[in-house]
């Protein structure tokens, strides 16, 4: 769905430094696999979008993969700028769930296959998120998972335009955390933004503009693991 403005070039209204990071020995593997197995009372900070279309409600998952590096990467992609829903924009790997898909997280793993060619059996599922629903209808199931050594990428040229990756690290700080508003349709839409500089596909620095219901999701992520 084409948007009605640009959300490169409204004003960053407020920065979230006043709000803790999550540290760093509470961003390794083993401590994400304590907090997804003994879970703490903790609510998303989101979970419905104010809608702006007419859709039908429609479930879906994404994947939130996450690399071992120097510490721990999210793995993101582009999206091609075709694609009916969310041209463009980043996102995580995913999609509608399908009447044949055994679960949410059969839907991710199966969508994650599809879009960047990731085989499952590297991939260690931690857990899940609530749902966020965004306000193209779409009722969005965040998988959070480990990815084992030896798995590759193989974009699927039609939806994906770049796969790249940003530390996680950089994510769960709120002080790369910018807030925004818009109207739309008469209504006043708030959303983040955690823009993140790295190499592009060509070698050279980049920046993606990380935002909408993928920074949302980041941050519903960041409220579990600070809870």
């Amino acid at each position: 769905m084409p948007l009605s403005f640009n959300p490169l070039e409204l004003p960053v209204e407020g920065i979230d430094d006043h709000l803790p990071a999550v540290g760093l020995p509470h961003l390794s593997p083993d401590a994400l696999r304590h907090r997804f197995l003994s879970p703490p009372a903790w609510a998303p900070e989101t979970a419905v979008e104010r809608a702006f279309g007419t859709r039908q409600p429609t479930h879906a998952s994404v994947l939130v993969p996450l690399v071992q590096r120097e510490s721990l990467c999210v793995v993101l992609t582009q999206r091609t700028d075709h694609l009916t829903d969310h041209p463009g924009q980043i996102s995580f790997p995913g999609g509608r769930a399908e009447s044949y898909d055994q679960d949410a997280v059969d839907t991710a793993l199966r969508e994650a296959a599809e879009e960047i060619g990731l085989a499952r059996e590297y991939v260690d599922v931690l857990g899940s998120l609530p749902t966020y629903t965004t306000g193209t209808g779409f009722i969005v199931t965040p998988v959070v998972a480990l990815l084992r050594p030896g798995f590759t990428f193989q974009a699927d040229p039609f939806e994906v335009a770049e796969v790249f990756e940003v530390p996680l690290e950089f994510l769960m700080s709120p002080a790369n955390h910018r807030r925004h508003s818009v109207e739309v349709g008469g209504a006043r839409r708030e959303f983040l933004s955690m823009p993140w500089t790295g190499l592009g596909a060509d070698g050279k620095p980049h920046q993606y503009f990380i935002w909408g219901a993928t920074a949302a999701m980041l941050r519903n992520l960041y409220r579990f693991l600070i809870a």
